[in-house]
């Protein structure tokens, strides 16, 4: 065991990814409708083995989480911003009161089981998953008229109580909020999320990654000419709107197309266009064939943004009605998105410059779209690390900046800057489509491993010492501890609930994990919900929370 835990000391990492793989396997596990998932998983298993004796530097901990949140904030940019004003007063509110209701839990307990100041701060700290508490009560601490050793001693209590209450003050608020709180609202967080996330995007169709309709809208089809002959290219394209010729083959040859170009008997024509228009001329021509050698033909789709002021402030259905017919060509418009979400495709539809078109039709046709609208967004399954490196420095830097309120440090951290970075380059992104590529996948990496191994470290260091002094004082520190974690979190529900009216699931999850600091929650949260509805109001809380919660610490010390 000496030598294992010999080499262990060398190579921590080992443990570390141990956790995440252990953990993330339990995590699968469901006991009627609770599943502890691999962020809670990850914790319990990093505590276990946190016997070993074994920490993870800080800063691997630190990167991790800064990692995590960088991504939370980039993916959830554009509708972060677009939410702000009054709409976030629900927010705003459930913040202050989680930190009221926080502080009131704390000094009752506090005087119930007569606790001295630094045992009642440190469980602030931990119990609400506030790891600045420890700083700000220390501050205080310091502050006040006792001898050095007095201070000192309750300096060190104060580390004790985070390290007792911590590991449940995470793993209480992943229960809570992934778990009981649906139970409570009636309602499963995965609904919700996909039912706000289809009433945000009001009336468009997102299709998720791996996913396709199984009718398309544009399509493609063969027929045999019989009842077209002698009629133009331009007449057969003319029937409807929305049909292109593509190619025609004559005596088992490929000719040349333009508009003037008539159609003999057994001619094979391909034609492409919306669904419901190819059908329908389909009796004007002749039958359609399966297959036809030759008449193969690849379609490219593109991101484009605009940037022709031509067609800005316009609407769709003007735009179709006034632009020529060479210059519209075999060119379909599949879908549209501003500030990253997709809009309806009506003729009522206006465009601005700025927003992302998705096209789809032949090579030539494409280029000569990009050529009149816009700029192509690139594609690439690669991460543009000049940007988010940048992103993830200008987070940092503003995590380092400190205001002293009536000499009460107040800082964002490191987590809360990265926060608002990605915040901030999020936006940026959609304003600048080409610049700032982060594919879902990496992202997704970005979140899932930043998260479970960030709190995977927190077990590892925090573990062995919280196990250690439950073993020396008995389990009374440890349930107090669990009481501060979960009475702000269900009182805070049940405001929320009656009194803010929230009534999706999703949303106030979210909120709920964010005014409590509660990180791997809300990394529970998101991973319930199947997409970033959680997050915005996630991000206003949770921006809150690093102040409100701060704050509890030089108030603790006053009140105890």
């Amino acid at each position: 065991m000496e030598w294992i835990q010999g080499q262990l000391s060398h190579y921590p990492e080992i443990l570390l990814f141990l956790a995440l793989g252990i953990g993330f396997y339990i995590g699968k596990f469901q006991i009627g409708k609770f599943q502890l998932g691999g962020v809670a998983g990850s914790l319990l298993v990093a505590v276990a083995l946190s016997m070993f004796g074994v920490s993870v530097d800080n800063g691997v901990k630190s990167i991790l989480f800064a990692l995590f949140i960088y991504a939370v904030g980039f993916e959830s940019g554009p509708q972060f911003f677009k939410s702000l004003g009054p709409k976030s007063i629900k927010e705003i509110l459930l913040a202050a009161f989680m930190a009221i209701v926080g502080l009131a839990t704390v000094v009752i307990m506090a005087k119930i089981f007569d606790l001295d100041k630094g045992l009642a701060a440190g469980m602030a700290a931990g119990g609400m998953t506030q790891s600045a508490i420890i700083g700000t009560a220390s501050d205080a601490i310091a502050r006040l008229d006792l001898p050095m050793a007095e201070i000192q001693k309750l300096q060190a209590n104060v580390a004790i109580g985070y390290a007792v209450t911590y590991i449940f003050g995470s793993l209480g608020a992943i229960i809570i909020c992934v778990n009981i709180l649906p139970k409570f609202m009636g309602r499963e967080i995965h609904d919700d999320a996909v039912a706000a996330q289809k009433e945000r995007l009001k009336g468009a169709f997102l299709l998720n990654s791996g996913q396709a309709l199984a009718m398309p809208e544009i399509v493609g089809r063969i027929y045999r000419v019989e009842n077209a002959v002698g009629k133009s290219v331009s007449e057969i394209e003319s029937y409807v709107d929305n049909v292109t010729i593509e190619r025609i083959k004559r005596n088992d040859q490929l000719i040349d197309i333009n508009q003037d170009l008539r159609l003999e008997a057994q001619d094979i024509v391909l034609i492409v266009g919306r669904r419901a228009d190819v059908v329908s001329i389909s009796n004007k021509i002749g039958p359609e064939l399966q297959s036809s050698s030759g008449m193969e033909l690849v379609m490219d789709t593109i991101d484009v943004v605009l940037k022709n002021p031509q067609y800005a402030k316009r609407t769709l259905g003007d735009i179709k009605a006034s632009t020529s017919k060479l210059l519209k060509q075999g060119v379909f418009i599949t879908g549209i998105k501003r500030g990253g979400d997709p809009i309806p495709l009506t003729d009522d539809t206006e465009v601005f410059l700025g927003d992302v078109i998705t096209a789809y039709g032949a090579e030539q046709d494409i280029k000569r779209f990009i050529k009149e609208g816009g700029t192509p967004v690139p594609e690439s399954i690669k991460t543009d690390w000049v940007f988010h490196g940048f992103g993830l420095v200008l987070g940092l830097l503003i995590g380092l900046i400190v205001v002293r309120v009536s000499g009460v440090p107040i800082t964002l951290g490191a987590g809360g800057g990265a926060l608002l970075s990605g915040l901030l380059f999020g936006w940026l992104r959609t304003r600048h489509q080409t610049m700032g590529n982060m594919p879902p996948a990496a992202s997704q990496l970005l979140k899932d491993l930043g998260l479970a191994g960030f709190v995977a470290a927190v077990g590892l260091q925090s573990g062995l010492q919280a196990i250690q002094t439950i073993k020396e004082s008995g389990l009374t520190l440890f349930m107090i501890g669990v009481v501060v974690t979960i009475v702000p979190l269900i009182l805070s529900m049940f405001f929320a609930r009656f009194v803010l009216k929230y009534d999706n699931v999703a949303i106030l999850a979210g909120a709920l994990s964010g005014a409590r600091s509660a990180n791997p929650a809300f990394g529970g949260v998101l991973d319930k919900a199947g997409n970033s509805i959680p997050t915005v109001p996630f991000a206003i809380t949770y921006a809150l929370a690093n102040v409100f919660l701060t704050l509890l610490g030089p108030f603790v010390v006053a009140l105890v």
